[in-house]
């Protein structure tokens, strides 16, 4: 889901970026994806640490 949105947003940066939008608008859409790619990451690192806590569980 939020790769599905990440990538949308990658498509849609390079087509301002291709088109010569204006500033504001390309650097709109970068901080928004810079924040969709962060949240990805925290939901990664939260899985994985929630399975190292189980793993660690059943030592």
């Amino acid at each position: 889901m939020i790769t599905e949105k990440i990538m949308k947003l990658r498509e849609k940066l390079d087509e301002l970026i291709n088109n010569n939008a204006d500033y504001e608008s390309i650097y709109h859409v970068s901080t928004e994806l810079d924040k969709l790619i962060l949240d990805y990451y925290k939901e990664r690192n939260e899985m994985v640490i929630k399975k190292l806590i189980k793993k660690e569980g059943n030592v």
